[in-house]
């Protein structure tokens, strides 16, 4: 079905095909096209221009977007979209005082949701999953990466990557998934982590890649979680299975982990709360994409992403929601941008850069998403009648979105 839509206040992120990422002064920049029209044909964006100059084109509809502005969908690249039940007195426990790390040392925190996700029948599982991913499309975002890691057993990781599968089946948004199996020490292995790794490398990597369960391997590199000689066992053991790292570093402590995602050629190296000189540097002239996930930072009152200081040392960024239970039980992006600007010092240009074409990048989408570009997946958001694209991040408690298209197709 052909689709045209009018009158376009702005057309937002219009670039070539050959453009994949974009990194320091280049994030300053949202190309734009005013008073601007778009065609799409079966999901796909087909042309686009001014409306003075548009050509005879017979589409099967079309939709005047008078006083609106179009952009493409946000690219989500770090989430637990996939859990069960939630965390909500944890919630409690830190307003009364207490620590994530103190949280987690109780019993809490991941081992929480772990406990329930392992008495949560897979077909209610998925159904949980399934309200939340309506949720986040209606929200404007148009392709999601999401991790498994509250299984920590067999069972329990290869359910969860199961019904990512069947997610990414029965819905029109792109999902990517990632095998998180070290994301925390079960119990039953609190003093042992090789034991642990040894089962994650041993028995569920094998499965996992023999039935395509995942795209990407994942960890949390940090300080009563793996170390980096873990990281580099792990990651070493997935990369036999064509796995491609994108890892947790740098949340609460600088360990060393991003060098360790950059020496495993990792596609993105996630959270970066914690920044030395050295870790900034390190992440120079690589393909490894740093990913900040303001949302977890907000809602444990931890610090934000460098962002100002990642993107004046001529780096690349990408922005996520970090959706869990836990540490960021959001998956709404436009708030991820607002934070951004608010709290990292990002411009609105830099932020939508981050959470579009970068966040395509990072999750390996960079040729299909990300950018109003012909030939890339028709997904985009249309705002209500709005001053400009600023607002978006401005007014943070408003919901700006009249209309989201995923492939083409309006998202009910």
């Amino acid at each position: 079905m052909k689709l045209l839509f009018t009158n376009i206040k702005n057309l937002l992120q219009i670039r070539d095909a050959s453009v994949e990422k974009l990194s320091g002064t280049e994030m300053k920049e949202l190309p734009c096209i005013s008073n601007s029209w778009l065609l799409t044909d079966n999901g796909i964006i087909a042309d686009f221009g001014k409306m003075d100059s548009i050509p005879k084109i017979k589409p099967d509809k079309i939709i005047d977007l008078t006083g609106k502005i179009v952009l493409p969908a946000w690219c989500d690249s770090h989430t637990h979209l996939v859990y069960a039940g939630n965390r909500e007195q944890e919630f409690a426990d830190r307003i009364n005082g207490l620590t994530y790390e103190e949280i987690a040392n109780r019993g809490g925190g991941i081992l929480n949701s772990a406990k329930t996700l392992q008495e949560t029948s897979e077909e209610d599982l998925y159904a949980q999953s399934a309200l939340r991913l309506k949720e986040i499309m209606r929200l404007g975002t148009g392709a999601i990466e999401i991790k498994s890691g509250y299984g920590l057993n067999k069972e329990g990781e290869l359910k969860m990557l199961r019904v990512i599968k069947k997610l990414k089946e029965n819905y029109e948004i792109q999902i990517k998934a990632t095998f998180l199996g070290a994301h925390a020490l079960p119990k039953e292995f609190k003093n042992n982590t090789k034991a642990y790794l040894d089962l994650v490398i041993d028995e569920i990597l094998p499965i996992v890649a023999k039935e395509n369960l995942a795209e990407y391997i994942d960890i949390f590199c940090e300080k009563g979680y793996f170390s980096v000689e873990d990281t580099n066992r792990l990651l070493s053991a997935a990369e036999k299975y064509g796995l491609r790292p994108k890892i947790h570093v740098n949340q609460f402590n600088a360990i060393g982990g991003v060098q360790a995602g950059v020496a495993h050629n990792a596609l993105s190296v996630d959270h970066l709360e914690v920044m030395r000189p050295e870790d900034i540097e390190s992440l120079k002239n690589t393909e490894t994409m740093p990913v900040a996930v303001p949302g977890c930072s907000l809602f444990l009152s931890i610090p934000y992403t460098p962002g100002r200081q990642i993107l004046d040392a001529g780096l690349p960024l990408a922005l996520a929601t970090d959706f869990n239970p836990g540490s960021s039980p959001s998956g709404n992006m436009n708030l991820v941008v607002s934070l951004a600007c608010i709290k990292m010092n990002l411009s609105p240009e830099e932020a939508i850069n981050a959470a579009t074409i970068n966040g395509a990048y990072a999750m390996g989408l960079g040729k299909t998403h990300g950018s109003i570009t012909i030939g890339k997946a028709a997904n985009f958001i249309v705002t209500k009648p709005i001053p400009s694209y600023a607002v978006l991040p401005y007014a943070f408690g408003s919901n700006s979105i009249e209309a989201v298209y995923i492939d083409g197709k309006l998202v009910e």
